[in-house]
């Protein structure tokens, strides 16, 4: 099944609740939470306690991408906020697998994010314990970046090694993702979708989360 995850960050700020109430309505699933502590990427965006109160207005699984150096010390703050899926970074810490395993120890689903230069061999070792793999198709830090099509060719072999030794990991894609260009990322392999001003612009969130589905209906069989 292929999953749409509106990215909170191009949220309407002032009136966020309402934001959140029109993704309910429209049974959204997902939504993709960037944590930025203005040191691994040059800005600053939410902490735990948004993560919380957003907990109390919505069941959507709390898609969260933490870009912060030494994840591994604010990972139970962020699983007791209410995140669902917390995703690292593999240069953002010492010790990627503790890490991971940290995440699992407080029993939610862990991640491993790929920037754009991260060389995906690193699955090779981690691949069995992740249950999503990130890619980033811009460079972490800021929205409305435009997509880099390189990342096209490193999503189809990453859904290649998934398929031979992990089936059920997810395999999610950040950055400059509209629909113009969705139908390529969901050909190279890629199942939930990352959408922050794609979702979040004038044409309206309802316009644009039912033109999300329509495409994904061509390759959700």
């Amino acid at each position: 099944m292929i999953t749409l995850s509106p990215s909170l960050l191009s949220a309407n700020f002032l009136n966020l609740q309402e934001d959140i109430e029109e993704l309910n309505k429209l049974d959204v699933k997902y939504l993709h939470i960037d944590i930025m502590d203005g040191n691994f990427v040059p800005n600053i965006s939410f902490g735990p306690g948004i993560v919380k109160h957003l907990r109390s207005v919505t069941n959507m699984v709390f898609d969260t991408h933490l870009m912060i150096e030494q994840p591994e010390k604010y990972i139970e703050t962020f699983a007791e906020a209410g995140s669902d899926i917390i995703t690292v970074h593999p240069e953002s810490t010492k010790h990627i697998h503790r890490t991971i395993q940290l995440i699992k120890q407080t029993g939610k689903k862990a991640g491993l994010v790929l920037n754009p230069a991260t060389d995906e061999s690193i699955l090779n070792y981690l691949i069995e314990d992740l249950d999503l793999v990130l890619v980033m198709s811009v460079n972490p830090g800021f929205g409305g970046q435009a997509f880099i099509p390189q990342m096209l060719e490193k999503i189809s072999r990453i859904r290649q090694l998934i398929e031979r030794r992990n089936p059920s990991c997810l395999l999610e894609v950040d950055g400059g993702i509209k629909i113009d260009n969705v139908s390529e990322v969901l050909e190279a392999g890629a199942n939930v979708i990352v959408a922050g001003s794609g979702v979040f612009n004038k044409q309206g969130i309802s316009n644009n989360v039912k033109s999300f589905r329509k495409i994904f209906e061509a390759y959700d069989k």
